[in-house]
């Protein structure tokens, strides 16, 4: 789909209004075939404004798969998904450099993260050091073989999957790791009125073959500059600072928050408002990213599990200590 911007992105109301109604369209579609899903399907799109990341934790035949393939097609960006298993080496997501007989030279044959949307699925299935060739691409944009560096195409988004259960031949993802995702997804399953259509819906085709695209990845990258636009005040981003420190002196948290969480609080808030329609934040933008930005950054103490406590629980409880700034 061509865009009237190309990149330009200055922001104006004109333009603004025909973002956003492009960003709305593209959840329109992929809640076409995530049945159900309205508030996972909008959370995922704050994470690619926000030009971050998404860590989807869930059981297997949930739509993690579709949900990725969807998106990807209702934005026109290209798609890739590797299968993470313990022999999955690092030169098959970052590439690797071949000799060139005829030419003698050395040649780059680029891996599966060279695309815009990539599924990484079941990252704990696979070892900590190809889990950390993904570090440098969600970070920096770009991969280092053998002393080059090569760029990744922008927009550049990562969907990673593992499942809660099954822990068996499973390598948990490292902090540093965990901390590039700028939110934590659970879609969870359908109701039983939503299951009866997702099953009615596919007796003769797919869903997901109907996607149509309805934004470019120029788009996409317009979109990410208007965000980084929105006015957020400084009461806000105290109040952000205040969330993520509370984290950090909770008796039941044994490792808070880091200041990558109160970035990935700002950019979150003000990728919520333009969803909106805003072009300014509020305490309401904050609260409804809070908990899926929050919840894989801190590890809570032995003592939770007896007493059956959740991440979101003790985030909630953390988060009701705070007082926020007058709306």
């Amino acid at each position: 789909m061509e865009t009237t911007m190309g990149t330009q992105a200055e922001y104006s109301d004109a333009h603004h209004d025909e973002y956003l109604r492009r960003a709305r369209a593209v959840c329109e579609q992929v809640g076409r075939v995530i049945l159900g899903k309205n508030r996972s399907v909008r959370l995922l799109m704050l994470a690619m404004l926000a030009g971050g990341h998404v860590l989807i934790e869930d059981v297997p035949g949930v739509g993690k798969t579709s949900l990725a393939v969807a998106l990807s097609r209702a934005t026109s960006l290209s798609y890739n998904r590797i299968q993470f298993t313990p022999d999955v080496m690092p030169s098959d997501v970052v590439g690797f450099t071949m000799y060139q007989q005829d030419t003698h030279s050395f040649l780059y044959k680029p891996g599966m993260v060279m695309c815009n949307v990539l599924l990484a699925d079941e990252i704990n299935r696979t070892s900590s050091k190809t889990q950390s060739s993904l570090l440098e691409a969600m970070e920096e944009y770009r991969v280092s073989v053998d002393g080059t560096s090569h760029e990744l195409p922008r927009p550049f988004f990562v969907m990673a999957t593992q499942n809660p259960l099954g822990f068996i031949g499973t390598m948990p993802l490292p902090e540093a790791q965990l901390d590039r995702f700028i939110l934590k997804l659970r879609l969870g399953y359908p109701s039983i009125a939503d299951e009866v259509r997702i099953i009615a819906d596919r007796r003769t085709s797919e869903p997901v073959d109907a996607v149509e695209p309805v934004a470019s990845g120029e788009d996409i990258l317009a979109m990410q500059k208007i965000v980084q636009s929105i006015h957020i005040s400084e009461e806000l981003l105290t109040y952000i600072v205040q969330l993520v420190a509370e984290t950090r002196g909770d008796d039941k948290i044994e490792l808070g928050a880091s200041p990558r969480a109160s970035l990935a609080l700002m950019k979150l808030s003000q990728a919520h408002a333009f969803l909106s329609g805003r072009d300014f934040a509020t305490v309401d933008d904050i609260i409804e990213v809070f908990l899926p930005a929050m919840r894989h950054r801190i590890h809570l103490k032995p003592k939770c599990r007896v007493e059956q406590l959740t991440e979101d629980d003790v985030l909630t409880q953390a988060f009701q200590r705070v007082k926020p700034p007058i709306r």
